[in-house]
């Protein structure tokens, strides 16, 4: 018995005899109204690094707001990694206690999905979430592996793009960023200069090195995952981080400090003026870029679709700016309070909420109506621009064990690009072992 099934085994043991003694109906008054006086709801997000002090702010706001609509408290948790965020989803289906309600990146829903342990929405609670309808249907594309299975609510969309420091191009002779990475490495040589470097790289994030090597990968015609079979040791994989890590150990164009470099610490840099590129950055970054040194100074682009090593988009290749990005809210189905945590989900997804979470944080709104007010602004043209051309992961059970995998390798390489060096032995044999992870975690999958 493979491991998601034994999460799958234990949780549906544990998910028995919580349901046991839980009246569907609980959540209700004699009117038919919600009545949570007294309960509280738990919600797991992921902490925001970025705007730590906005997000305490908000989770209060959200608390009262739940509270005065139906009595209900509220109260969040987070946590830090991608890590942390597939642990906790273990150790919650297998005992069958835990968050109400998760947070959820896009990534991590088909593993959501394949334990069983979420609840799979019927139209009666998609009715009760706000209605399917309200949403941005391209926001669906990662709910589940069809429209009529599916467990993921979108609550946040973040397709990225690449932000740049328009004087710094214009004063090189730079017309726009290139469309391809080789063209984009050389437009970075030429921008690096005394203290100024042509690229800002969060090296040491958590969440974001895997997405450039998913997407170099998927613009050389490998998608990393295919039905059963992983490719993590596809050339064009092996290509795309000698890329990545070259950036900093041959190109020169990266600040070696990024090594240590968070995502929040790349965009500081940016906006400090001091790089003329900051790739893989989403809408969350404009709160910040806004108020920075550079504010007025940069604009959005699409980030390049060639891959590596090549000049045109090769057969076979896809020519995706973005993964399908943002959170997925998901209900689980030991949850005493099912009708609450939709009706959270609601308030969380409505217009008013979701205008107010993007002037705070940057997400973009999941909800339709929220989300066309948003279209009209020419700052976010690039942003919309890469939505429309996002591609999705892999729906598979064992993804985010393969999204574990691709960050490792560049984890294990940290010690070599301290060094300023690539080490393409060594590089390769951290490749290999993350495909065997890969295959392993695909193989165990449903």
């Amino acid at each position: 018995m493979n491991r998601l099934k034994i999460i799958a085994v234990g949780a549906a043991a544990a998910l028995a005899l919580a349901a046991c003694g839980n009246d569907a109906k609980s959540d209700g008054s004699s009117d038919g109204a919600l009545n949570g006086a007294g309960k509280t709801l738990n919600v797991l997000v992921q902490a925001n690094t970025i705007y730590p002090q906005q997000q305490k702010q908000w989770f209060t706001d959200t608390s009262n707001a739940f509270k005065a609509q139906t009595g209900a408290e509220v109260k969040f948790e987070t946590f830090a990694s991608a890590n942390d965020e597939l642990t906790k989803i273990q150790t919650s289906v297998v005992s069958g206690q835990g968050p109400d309600v998760y947070s959820l990146g896009t990534t991590f829903t088909p593993t959501a999905y394949a334990t069983g342990a979420f609840l799979e929405l019927t139209d009666a609670d998609w009715q009760k979430a706000g209605g399917k309808d309200s949403f941005v249907q391209a926001t669906l594309g990662i709910s589940g592996p069809d429209d009529k299975h599916q467990v993921g609510i979108p609550f946040t969309s973040r397709p990225f793009v690449m932000a740049y420091n328009t004087e710094l191009l214009k004063a090189a002779g730079i017309d726009k960023p290139a469309d391809n990475w080789d063209g984009l490495r050389e437009q970075a040589k030429k921008l690096t200069t005394g203290g100024t470097y042509g690229m800002a790289i969060a090296y040491a994030d958590g969440f974001d090195p895997w997405k450039f090597i998913w997407a170099m990968s998927v613009q050389a015609g490998n998608p990393l995952v295919a039905g059963k079979k992983a490719s993590l040791d596809d050339p064009a994989t092996v290509k795309a981080y000698q890329t990545y890590l070259g950036w900093l150990a041959t190109d020169k164009v990266v600040d070696p400090a990024a090594v240590g470099w968070k995502n929040a610490q790349a965009i500081a840099e940016f906006g400090a003026g001091k790089a003329a590129f900051l790739p893989m950055v989403s809408a969350t970054s404009k709160v910040t870029l806004d108020k920075s040194q550079v504010a007025g100074k940069y604009a959005y682009a699409i980030m390049p679709t060639i891959p590596p090593g090549a000049t045109s988009l090769p057969g076979g290749g896809v020519g995706a700016t973005s993964i399908l990005s943002g959170d997925n809210l998901v209900v689980a189905k030991y949850s005493k309070n099912k009708d609450l945590a939709l009706a959270l989900v609601k308030l969380l997804t409505s217009p008013d909420q979701q205008k107010a979470y993007y002037k705070t944080f940057g997400e973009l709104p999941t909800n339709a109506a929220a989300a066309k007010e948003l279209q009209a602004d020419p700052a976010l043209a690039a942003i919309v621009d890469s939505a429309s051309k996002a591609h999705g992961t892999p729906f598979n059970g064992g993804w985010s064990k393969v999204q574990l995998a691709l960050v490792n390798v560049v984890v294990q390489s940290i010690p070599d690009l301290k060094a300023g060096k690539v080490d393409d032995g060594h590089l390769r044999s951290l490749v290999s072992a993350a495909q065997k992870d890969a295959q392993s975690a695909v193989d165990e999958a449903k």
